[in-house]
């Protein structure tokens, strides 16, 4: 199992972002952590790569604990945060092997070169970071959480703010990926998840409402006689449920 999260509760003063999360993402498995915006999405994230503690439960990720094992979870994890923080003033090629030796990897310009290629960096990769498109951009992201080969990738909202063309791109970018690694991205929008993962964990308000593979939620729509565009209603319906 990739990614196992027990009981997990957060709270920031009064207010609980979350509140006893449970649920597990197996090896090779790509999973959509769904909700609307303010549900706790980028919390659970932040937790999963330990860059903040929860309140209370447990988290493991490659079986290693986030309190007790932090620093070798960090290395089986690539993490493409919400705000994909970039060095805008630097060449994506030159950022990328910057970020090659963070990780210590002995043959960085190969690596970089692997990464470029399978990203489709190529005809971008000479130029700065700030000269980029949105899309380039959110490929230069996720090229860094792949340089040091993951085991498990963790995608905070990774098609915000594209256009339809770069949309479609990043989508099989990260099916491809799929292929390989344990992914666990977040959205407030049904359809990336229908389009990109075999599952979903659905969070409304701090709280679980759903967990269950695309087909049985595709099945589950069906059965209640939603028609225009039936996932994304249910989506609606079962966030709406819980408030």
């Amino acid at each position: 199992m990739s990614i196992s999260v027990k009981n997990v509760s957060k709270q920031f003063g009064k207010q609980w972002a979350l509140k006893n999360v449970s649920f597990e993402v197996n090896q090779g498995e790509v999973v959509g952590f769904l909700g609307p915006n303010g549900a706790g999405k980028s919390t659970m994230m932040k937790i999963i790569t330990c860059y903040q503690p929860p309140t209370s439960g447990e988290v493991t990720v490659c079986g290693c604990d986030i309190r007790n094992d932090s620093l070798k979870l960090r290395s089986k994890i690539g993490y493409l945060s919400e705000a994909n923080p970039l060095y805008v003033d630097m060449y994506v090629a030159e950022f990328l092997e910057f970020i090659a030796g963070i990780h210590k990897i002995k043959d960085k310009k190969r690596r970089v070169a692997e990464v470029i290629e399978m990203t489709g960096l190529t005809p971008e990769m000479n130029k700065k970071i700030g000269t980029l498109s949105k899309g380039y951009k959110q490929r230069v992201g996720l090229a860094q959480a792949l340089i040091p080969d993951p085991e498990v990738l963790i995608l905070d909202e990774p098609t915000t703010g594209l256009d339809p063309n770069q949309l479609v791109e990043i989508r099989e970018l990260i099916r491809r990926c799929g292929e390989t690694k344990t992914v666990l991205l977040s959205t407030h929008i049904m359809q990336e998840v229908d389009a990109m993962c075999s599952r979903a964990v659905i969070i409304n308000r701090g709280q679980i409402v759903a967990d269950d593979t695309m087909d049985s939620l595709r099945r589950q729509a069906e059965e209640r006689g939603f028609k225009n565009n039936p996932i994304e209603e249910l989506f609606h319906a079962l966030t709406k449920k819980h408030e």
